[in-house]
C-alpha cells in the first residue's frame, strides 16, 4: 500500500482536484469526450505515420 512506503519513497498526493483527474481519465477512455480541436489534431497522425513508413522512415515531419 502507498502509506506503507510513503516515508521511504516520498509518495505524496498530486496537487490537483479529483474531478480534474477523473475528467482526464474519461477523455483517455472515451475519445468522444475530447475537444473538437484535439480530435482534429489527432486525425492526421495515422496518415503521417503511414507516409513515414512508406518512405522507409527517412523523411521527417517537415517533408511528410
Amino acid at each position: 500500500m502507498i502509506r506503507d512506503h510513503r516515508g521511504a519513497h516520498g509518495v505524496e498526493p498530486l496537487p490537483i482536484a479529483p474531478s480534474t483527474y477523473h475528467a482526464h481519465v474519461a477523455k483517455r477512455r472515451i475519445p468522444a469526450k475530447l475537444s473538437a480541436r484535439t480530435r482534429q489534431d489527432a486525425a492526421p497522425t495515422s496518415e503521417v505515420r503511414r507516409m513515414f513508413e512508406e518512405n522507409f522512415q527517412v523523411y521527417g515531419l517537415r517533408k511528410v
